[in-house]
């Protein structure tokens, strides 16, 4: 007999597949605009490790390519959210830390020890830390957004989706080159440069490279008297192609990042009542609520405080990455090799206030090796894969923290983590007809962590510790010790089926098993109860859609629905064990998602220049009962970062002004309804519903120069990305989405 909780996903699923069906005529289209196509104008993509069209991959999939990059600005991961819906990307600290939530799957932590719900893949490398994800793009071929569980296919398993991200490759064909830059309020400045030169028959090299500043940042710091959040970055990127024979091909890569940069901060909200306090406001959360000292933040400007700690943020980074590809006649073989060294300095200001109260000075070390060798053949019968994967992580992480005003004493925090990880995956897909494929796909992870660190109250100020009673003079105290070390040994799979009813439509179900393996919290903690690792996670996703082409019409649609059995959900709690409030990551132990997701394009024929867009994301989430400081939590909660509605759209217009010159039109724009940001569904520091607003004007000829107006944001919107409640010690914070930019750039390609 099936067990209730197996038909209560079944009936989850029949009611999704018959809104699937039902909402098929307005569905999705996949790709934003100019992205690499075959002949038919289908958009090719290399979700599954080969060139495919959109409509051979059974997969929710949304792409941008360099002209959708270039005219809608996504300059970074933050950006990704203007072209798909239910995702969701928030900065922990302003500029800092983003975190992907795809379909509500995601990872509420900041920690560089940890590794991301959402995989991220640069040229094929997995990208191991969450330290890792803030880069800006440059010279980018396309962004493929996959959503749910992948493994089967990719070096590291992902439980919420993929990010694909495909650098533009050196080209045989011919020299080309780019020049670009743009100017901007802020006092912003950036410039762009790319050229590619064919040295020989077998031989090109590909350079690019990118530089940002801005001389005036968001924010004001009142007790410094002036700006911060200002940049510096540089970033370069240099390629080799080698074709020496048929079959045979080699690309490396090395590229590197160089920042002297400064972050943005928080705004502060209290705990307190204050004689100014308007009737019918409460605390604590309010502006006009106090911390212990007596300090408010009542001038109602997110973007201006008095903070007290340095704004500068250091980033050196390089990574080289050697691909190569052989036809060995039986098969194609493929090796992609990966290392990474990076390093970075950043502050923050946790009690968002002008005292040292809760003040963390931040240094992140990461070294990563990841090697992945494929093979891989189409035959009659069946498209198989099968592939090994190996990594080395050592990540180095440590917090000086300033609790000087609140406690009388300074503390160290630290992570020495070191992973290893072994895989072997196999997919097939499987020809049972002419129009109907069998996806078959499994996994096997074998990985090993170990963690040595904690937090120690250094007890360095007269007369002695608040936090531990120990009077000046003390040796050090160990307030959280860790040295542990834990094995995962697990399996993925994926089973779905295909069926293609005309060459320009796909119909698609599939059931996958995604697992993120287990960690070690590596924040502050007071005990080290609180330094328990916590579980690996596991994401049954079952998964219905379909997707097409109606070129005659000028249409483009997908539409799918989902259903996610999660386990063990790793997630943040507040955690008073050691008789402080700390935001610590856990597991709970269920969750149920479930919801749709849609896109259209139109570009009708009516209307020759004209292109519209929709994308459309309806969640539904629901968390198990966990335990917490605060007593039992019933079921019922939702996940972090998982708004029940998404909307993309946009409108473009282009039109002939000359023999060889056009002009023209975009608007975008998205909203997102609430969303609460950690398991507790705290109302303090929830997020309203928003829309935000994006326009570009340009004057062009294709594949020569172009001349553009733009601003994001335009209606200024303030809206909350990330919040923190630490109200028990006086004290929390909100983050907030960028304000109003805009500027003019231009680009001339040679």
């Amino acid at each position: 007999m099936k067990s209730r909780k197996t038909l209560h996903a079944h009936s989850h699923m029949t009611l999704l597949a018959a809104s699937a069906l039902a909402l098929g005529a307005a569905a999705q289209a996949q790709a934003q605009d100019t992205t690499p196509s075959d002949d038919s104008g289908e958009i090719i993509v290399t979700a599954q490790k080969r060139a495919q069209s959109t409509l051979d991959v059974g997969i929710t999939l949304s792409v941008a390519g360099a002209e959708a990059l270039a005219t809608k600005r996504i300059e970074a991961v933050t950006d990704l959210v203007s072209f798909t819906p239910n995702v969701s990307v928030k900065d922990n600290i302003p500029g800092l830390v983003p975190v992907i939530t795809i379909r509500g799957v995601g990872l509420n932590d900041f920690s560089a020890t940890n590794n991301p719900s959402a995989g991220v893949y640069v040229d094929e490398v997995s990208l191991s830390s969450l330290a890792l994800m803030n880069f800006d793009f440059f010279d980018i071929e396309r962004l493929e957004v996959l959503k749910g569980p992948q493994g089967t296919l990719y070096g590291r398993t992902a439980t919420a989706g993929a990010l694909n991200i495909v650098t533009a490759r050196p080209s045989l064909a011919g020299v080309t080159g780019k020049l670009g830059g743009s100017w901007g309020n802020y006092q912003a400045k950036d410039v762009e440069a790319m050229v590619n030169v064919p040295v020989s028959d077998t031989l090109a090299l590909r350079f690019a490279g990118k530089g940002i500043f801005q001389d005036k940042g968001y924010y004001f710091n009142q007790r410094l008297n002036r700006d911060i959040g200002r940049r510096e970055v540089l970033l370069g990127r240099a390629q080799a192609l080698w074709e020496p024979s048929d079959g045979v091909e080699v690309l490396l890569k090395v590229e590197g990042q160089r920042s002297r940069s400064e972050l943005g901060s928080a705004e502060f909200f209290g705990a307190f009542p204050t004689p100014s306090l308007p009737a019918g406001v409460t605390c604590p959360g309010a502006p006009q609520c106090s911390d212990f000292f007596g300090y408010t933040d009542t001038d109602g400007n997110p973007f201006r405080g008095n903070w007290s700690v340095s704004p500068d943020y250091d980033v050196n980074q390089v990574n080289t990455t050697a691909r190569v590809q052989a036809d060995l006649g039986f098969a194609t073989l493929t090796s992609v090799t990966g290392y990474i060294k990076f390093d970075r300095q950043w502050s923050a200001d946790t009690d968002a206030g002008p005292l040292p109260q809760l003040d963390f000075v931040t240094d992140d070390r990461v070294k990563q090796f990841s090697q992945e060798l494929r093979l891989s053949r189409d035959t009659q019968l069946v498209n198989w894969l099968i592939g090994g994967f190996y990594s080395k992580d050592h990540v180095e992480t440590s917090y000086s923290g300033n609790l000087s005003a609140l406690f009388n004493t300074t503390t160290f925090t630290s992570s020495d983590q070191r992973s290893k990880s072994a895989a072997i995956f196999a997919n097939g897909e499987w020809r049972l007809a002419d129009t109907l494929k069998l996806v078959t796909g499994a996994r096997y992870t074998s990985e090993r962590r170990t963690n040595i660190g904690g937090t120690t109250d250094l007890v360095s100020l007269a007369p002695g510790s608040a936090l531990t009673g120990a009077p000046f003079g003390s040796p050090p105290i160990p307030l959280a010790v860790s040295n542990a070390k834990i094995t995962d040994k697990n399996w993925s799979w994926k089973l779905g089926l295909n069926w293609k009813p005309s060459a320009r439509m796909l119909v698609y179900a599939s059931a996958t098993q995604g697992i993120k393996s287990g960690g070690f919290f590596a924040g502050v903690a007071t005990n080290s109860g609180q330094l328990i690792p916590y579980r690996p996670e596991k994401l049954i996703a079952y998964e219905i859609g379909i997707k097409g082409r109606a070129p005659s019409a000028g249409l483009g649609y997908s539409i799918s629905a989902f259903y996610y059995d999660y386990n063990d959900v790793q997630t943040f709690i507040r955690d008073f064990v050691g008789g402080l409030p700390i935001q610590r990551l856990g597991n709970v132990n269920s969750a149920e998602i479930y919801g749709i997701d849609a896109d259209l394009t139109l570009s009708p024929a009516a209307l020759d220049g004209l292109t519209l867009n929709a994308g459309l994301g309806l969640l539904h989430s629901k968390l198990g009962s966990f335990a917490s400081s605060g007593g039992n939590v019933p079921a019922g909660n939702r996940l972090p970062d998982a708004p029940k509605l998404s909307f993309n759209t946009g409108a473009s217009y282009e039109f002939s002004l000359a023999d060889t010159i056009s002009a023209r039109f975009a608007v975008d724009g998205r909203y997102q309804s609430s969303a609460f940001k950690d398991a507790l569904n705290d109302p303090i520091i929830a997020t309203k519903g928003y829309w935000v607003w994006n326009a570009r004007a340009s004057v062009l000829r294709k594949g020569d120069w172009d001349f553009s107006i733009w601003g994001k944001n335009l209606g200024d919107k303030r809206y909350v990305t990330q919040g923190v409640n630490q109200t028990v010690l006086g004290v929390g914070f909100r983050v907030y989405g960028a304000p109003r930019t805009y500027g003019i750039s231009a680009t001339k390609c040679f």
